[in-house]
């Protein structure tokens, strides 16, 4: 005989089951990412995480991050590396290959973004792991990637001039937890009409103070000033993990 459930009370709600699922999932998300980037600093590996919508000049901007950067400063002798998210095909890591950098690509079957356990899996399957910088270029989605931590140092969102200058008032939930933005297709902005004191402004709006980079992956406009930031966060990094390790390996002094 099959169970029925007791027929509900006057003034009763039905518990949202498919809330409580989400919110264990993630939690459980938030609980392994908050392992791999103890991984990451372990193996001293600065890990950014970019989020835009489709077409937005993601992968390009990343193929000429994952060229140029070890070629800007040679001395520091960079190892770049990145991990792709699709819902289909391996074309943004065959592209992103021509960098001469080791790529990894995940295909979500559908899936509107990468969690915290395709990263862990993919980072396990890098051997040897001498990485500096890992690049995740997230499955292009301004909704999704959200509220996925994927153990990531920084979050990066793009968007391009074509999409309009009201982008961060349509999604603030996603440029809300960006910690840098670029602008990308700037080369278009005048064809485009765009208007870019107010895309800035409407940034600002949203997540005040946040740092802006405006740039073209056709020109290579700005290009010199994200690769000076990009190793600046990196060292700053470090800076802060050295900090963390020494305060936690001096013992207070012992009551006398």
């Amino acid at each position: 005989m099959n169970e029925t459930s007791p027929p509900m009370k006057i003034g009763e709600t039905q518990a949202p089951r498919i809330l409580q699922v989400r919110t264990k999932i993630l939690k459980a998300n938030d609980t392994l990412a908050r392992t791999l980037r103890q991984k990451f600093a372990s193996d001293n590996v600065f890990v950014t995480n970019w989020v835009s919508s489709p077409g937005s000049g993601k992968t390009t901007w990343l193929e000429r991050t994952l060229k140029e950067l070890p070629a800007k400063f040679p001395t520091e002798n960079l190892r770049v590396a990145a991990i792709v998210g699709d819902l289909e095909t391996d074309r943004d890591a065959q592209r992103l290959r021509r960098s001469g950098a080791p790529v990894r690509q995940i295909m979500t079957h559908g899936l509107c973004h990468l969690e915290a356990d395709m990263i862990e899996r993919e980072w396990d399957s890098f051997s040897p792991k001498n990485v500096d910088f890992l690049f995740i270029e997230n499955v292009g989605n301004l909704v999704c990637p959200t509220s996925w931590d994927l153990g990531e140092s920084l979050r990066i969102g793009l968007f391009s001039v074509t999409e309009g200058e009201d982008k961060p008032l349509k999604y603030p939930g996603l440029f809300n937890t960006c910690d840098a933005v670029l602008l990308t297709k700037i080369d278009l902005a005048q064809a485009c009409e765009f208007q870019r004191d107010a895309a800035i402004a409407n940034l600002y709006a949203v997540r005040p103070g946040i740092k802006i980079f405006e740039v073209s992956g056709k020109t290579g406009h700005g290009l010199e000033a994200w690769l000076d930031w990009l190793l600046a966060q990196r060292e700053n990094w470090q800076a802060s993990i050295a900090s963390t390790i020494s305060a936690a390996s001096t013992s207070p002094r012992e009551a006398t």
